[in-house]
């Protein structure tokens, strides 16, 4: 017996596929283009983060000559950590914005 073959439903998922692509690709521009700034709790290092997670500048606010090295070096491991958080925060903000209205495959 011969089983029967869907060609509507076979169209519709080479439809979805080929949707799911544009939107991935949509997608990934958006990471590397969209950025996001953090600061150290003391305000005197900026770090600037794309969604993609690639630190693209940092910024020291004031002078170095009189700061502690083992302060201003907690400060950057701060400021990196929180830049890391907000560049996912970044991506998963993306993602639902590109993906969100995107239905589910489930009951097809």
């Amino acid at each position: 017996m011969a089983r029967e073959i869907d060609e509507v439903w076979i169209d519709e998922a080479i439809d979805r596929y080929r949707r799911i692509e544009k939107l991935r690709a949509e997608f990934d521009r958006a990471v590397v283009a969209h950025s996001v700034s953090v600061h150290s709790p003391d305000q005197s290092i900026e770090v600037v983060v794309t969604a993609a997670g690639e630190i693209v500048d940092v910024r020291i606010h004031g002078g170095l000559r009189h700061r502690d090295a083992s302060e201003f070096a907690r400060q950057i491991r701060t400021v990196v950590t929180s830049a890391a958080e907000a560049a996912r925060w970044a991506r998963e903000k993306l993602h639902g914005e590109v993906f969100g209205s995107f239905r589910r495959l489930e009951g097809h």
